[in-house]
C-alpha cells in the first residue's frame, strides 16, 4: 500500500477544520499590505452578510481564499456562489474526477490557494495520492484508470490548446454523457476564473500553513 505523502495528510488536516481560516489568511509572503485585507463576518455590510453566511457552511477556507474579493461585490458575489454550488456539489460528473479537473487547473495556474483546498478534498473523494503527487510535480500522472485519464486530456488539452481533438471527444463521448461533457467542461473554466481571481488578489494560505508551490519548482 502506498502510503499517504505528509504534505497531503497535512492539508487533509487543515481543511477538516478550514472555516476557521476566514480569520487566519493575512498578508502576502513579501510582507506588502494586502490587495483585499481579509474580511470577518463582523466587517460585512447587509449586503455582503447573507453572502457571507451562505459561504461559512461549506467553504473549507471560510471568507479567505476567492471569497475574500469576490464578497466585495457582493451581487456578482451571489451569482458566482450559486454556480460554485451547482459544479460543486449538485454537477453530473462524479466528485473524484471533478476534483480532479479543479486540481489541473490549480496545478496549470500554480495556484496555492485552489491546491491547498483542493487536494485534500481529491484524496478524500478518492483521488490516488500517486495521481495527487505526480500532478503536483508537474507530471502527466501514470496509474490513471481510463476516466481519469480522459479527465486529464480533455481538461488539458482543452485549455492549453484551446480545442479538444476529435480523438480526445470520442475519448470523452464512450465515457461520459453529454450533460457530464457540458459540466466537465465548466467546471474547468470555473476555475481558471478562480484562479485568476486569486492571482489579482494575491490570495495564499493561512499564515501559519505553507504553501504547496516552491518557489524554483516548475
Amino acid at each position: 500500500m502506498t502510503s499517504t505523502p505528509f504534505w497531503l495528510s497535512s492539508l487533509t488536516l487543515a481543511a477538516a477544520g478550514g472555516w476557521l481560516a476566514a480569520t487566519m489568511f493575512g498578508a502576502p509572503a513579501t510582507g506588502k499590505e494586502p490587495r483585499f485585507p481579509q474580511l470577518t463576518m463582523d466587517q460585512l455590510d447587509a449586503k455582503q452578510k447573507p453572502l457571507g453566511e451562505q459561504i461559512m457552511k461549506v467553504s473549507s477556507v471560510g471568507i479567505g481564499g476567492p471569497y475574500n474579493p469576490m464578497i466585495r461585490s457582493p451581487v456578482l458575489g451571489q451569482r458566482l456562489f450559486d454556480l460554485f454550488h451547482y459544479l460543486r456539489w449538485e454537477t453530473s460528473v462524479p466528485v473524484k474526477l471533478n476534483e480532479f479537473a479543479i486540481l489541473i487547473i490549480g496545478r496549470q495556474w500554480r495556484s496555492q490557494v485552489e491546491w491547498f483546498a483542493h487536494a485534500p478534498l481529491a484524496a478524500k473523494a478518492g483521488l490516488s495520492p500517486d495521481i495527487i503527487a505526480e500532478l503536483k510535480a508537474n507530471k502527466r500522472p501514470s496509474k490513471m484508470v481510463e476516466a481519469e485519464a480522459v479527465v486529464y486530456d480533455f481538461v488539458t488539452e482543452l485549455t492549453t490548446t484551446r480545442k479538444v481533438a476529435d480523438e480526445t471527444y470520442a475519448r470523452a463521448k464512450k465515457m461520459f454523457s453529454d450533460q457530464q461533457i457540458v459540466d466537465l467542461t465548466a467546471v474547468a473554466g470555473n476555475y481558471v476564473m478562480v484562479a485568476m481571481l486569486l492571482a489579482m488578489a494575491e490570495e495564499t494560505v493561512p499564515s501559519d500553513k505553507q504553501e504547496p508551490f516552491k518557489p524554483g519548482e516548475p
